[in-house]
């Protein structure tokens, strides 16, 4: 047998029906459109979803929730102690791990939790690290270096104002000397 001498077993397919081909084929005059009404004619049908006038179901059930377009990008991922204890490198950051292929391509950061065994001595650096995680980690003679991201102070809404306020003063003294 040859891939041109392939064909369908007898009777699996049959030839579509040419509609509106007269009386004798079967599906003459109305082409299977039956009798009147929108749907007989052409270009007459509703659009999905319409309920001839009645409110649609999609607005009769109420909304819940959104997808956060922010959560996509704030892809941390978890990371076992036992994952680390296979790993070549001594000195694991995040570019180490998506290296030996712990993490995907795609993860921001990473946290190192609590599960499994781990004996062997390791360094991390800029990843976080639960409590359980780091006693283990520490009593197998590793550490963790992490350097803690500087906090911004914010304003208050009085302190604004009162600046605001002080601003038009000092400008009205300078005209009138």
């Amino acid at each position: 047998m040859k891939l041109n001498e392939l064909k369908p077993a007898p009777g699996s397919k049959s030839n579509r029906h040419r509609v509106g081909r007269g009386v004798a084929s079967g599906w003459g005059k109305t082409a299977g459109r039956g009798h009147k009404g929108q749907r007989a004619r052409s270009g007459g049908f509703h659009k999905a979803g319409f309920e001839g006038g009645q409110m649609p179901l999609h607005r009769r059930l109420p909304k819940r929730g959104f997808t956060s377009p922010a959560q996509k990008l704030d892809t941390t991922v978890e990371v076992r102690t036992s994952e680390l204890e296979g790993m070549t490198a001594t000195d694991i950051d995040l570019a180490a791990l998506k290296a030996e292929k712990v993490v995907p391509l795609a993860a921001l950061a990473a946290k190192v939790i609590l599960s499994g065994e781990l004996k062997r001595k390791i360094t991390l650096k800029e990843i976080r690290v639960s409590k359980g995680a780091r006693a283990l980690i520490e009593k197998a003679g590793g550490k963790i270096e992490l350097t803690e991201k500087p906090v911004v102070e914010k304003k208050k809404k009085k302190e604004k104002k009162a600046k605001k306020a002080e601003k038009p003063e000092a400008a009205e003294g300078e005209q009138k000397a």
